[in-house]
């Protein structure tokens, strides 16, 4: 009998040592598993807005006539409202599938066996996640104690992978160095920081801005710093990409939709990259509807800024929590002393309360935890002051 050929050969040889992601579990898996009814859980392990879309998305998607055609490839009419949002201009924007899908695109146009990324953890894992799809290789530069980006550090591995100013082809081919360990080419930063929430000062990213290097700037977070988002410094800089999306501020999620802001001379390869229709209608129409009324969402944006503070003191007042000053996101970065992190983040869990925990190194021994309404950080201070040792060691 002839033998049954292997087909997991044929895939590629790095695929088999790459990690998962780890996504957080959906609400009804959570409810089914706990026992505890959705609507009676507090979901802060995921920094959404727990206010939802402003009343108009809603209305907007209801009434929207044309779900069985398929969407405008180009996304002319958001493009245009993003334009207006952010004072830059259309040419400039390409709107996507959640911010992902263009971290994923960047990675796989720069990206080639062998070529390398710097990345600053802790941070947000999609960065060393797509590389590691590609094949490229990860280098970590730790953040320093206070979740600043080690600058100094970011330009010596840059420099030591040929950031010499040498050509492409003196490189070799794919822009590799020939003998030796891979070129750099992408840089990833997050400002404001997940999961730290710091802000990255404008002299420290001018500094890195002047490597021979794609700076990515994810902005996720950026409408809830006292700071104002870095999209028109791309129109001056060649290497400079800032991503933002809906999925915050703006409270849709669910329906991924995103964009990013690139300079001039990368716009034609990312159209003849990305997929004819990344953008559902669905997305398309909410995120219309979301920039017409952006000035609803700062005000909910505003109501969670003041609910982060009371979410700090809630988080300090407790005796084996030390959060992190100064959160610039819709979120909270709490060290946790004394008592195991994953235990209370399962004996919350219990109780209907959801954060997110991590064990990686910068991060060891933390819970992150999502601003809410009133009533989620009022249920979080009552469980947090009812739970002992002992139920920490029941998990």
């Amino acid at each position: 009998m002839m033998k049954q050929p292997s087909f997991s050969s044929l895939l590629n040889a790095h695929i088999a040592g790459l990690e998962e992601y780890p996504p957080i579990q959906p609400l009804e898996v959570l409810s089914a598993r706990l026992n505890i009814a959705v609507d009676a859980l507090v979901k802060l392990d995921a920094n959404e807005n727990p206010y939802g879309p402003v009343p108009a998305v809603t209305e907007a998607l209801a009434a929207y006539p044309h779900y069985h055609i398929y969407p405008d490839p180009q996304h002319h009419e958001l493009r245009d409202a993003l334009a207006a949002f952010t004072g830059v201009a259309s040419e400039n924007i390409l709107a996507s599938h959640g911010a992902d899908e263009l971290l994923d695109y960047l990675s796989r146009i720069f990206l080639s066996l062998g070529d390398a990324i710097v990345n600053a953890p802790p941070t947000f894992g999609m960065y060393s996640f797509d590389a590691r799809l590609q094949g490229a290789e990860v280098i970590d530069i730790p953040r320093r104690d206070n979740y600043q980006v080690d600058v100094q550090g970011i330009e010596q591995a840059v420099a030591a992978r040929g950031g010499d100013g040498r050509s492409r082809g003196e490189r070799g081919r794919g822009g590799q160095s020939q003998g030796g360990p891979g070129l750099v080419k992408l840089v990833f930063l997050s400002s404001p920081n997940n999961p730290s929430g710091n802000w990255m000062d404008d002299d420290e990213l001018s500094r890195l801005l002047r490597l021979p290097v794609m700076v990515v700037l994810d902005e996720a977070y950026v409408e809830f710093a006292e700071h104002p988002s870095r999209a028109p410094w791309v129109a001056e800089h060649d290497n400079l990409i800032v991503l933002r999306t809906f999925s915050k501020a703006a409270g849709i999620a669910g329906l991924r939709l995103g964009y990013g802001i690139f300079p001039a001379w990368l716009m034609p390869a990312l159209w003849k990259y990305k997929q004819p229709y990344n953008v559902n209608v669905a997305a398309a129409v909410a995120g219309i509807a979301a920039l017409q009324h952006a000035g609803q969402i700062a005000a909910i944006v505003d109501t969670l800024k003041g609910e982060r503070a009371r979410l700090y003191e809630v988080l300090r007042d407790c005796s084996f929590l030390r959060p992190v000053e100064g959160s610039q996101a819709n979120f909270v970065l709490c060290q946790v002393q004394g008592i195991p992190a994953h235990g209370l983040k399962l004996a919350l869990e219990k109780r209907g309360v959801l954060v997110r925990h991590y064990a990686k190194p910068g991060l060891h021994n933390c819970i992150r935890v999502s601003v809410g309404k009133p009533e989620h950080t009022a249920a979080l201070a009552r469980e947090l002051q009812h739970i002992g040792l002992d139920d920490i060691k029941a998990t």
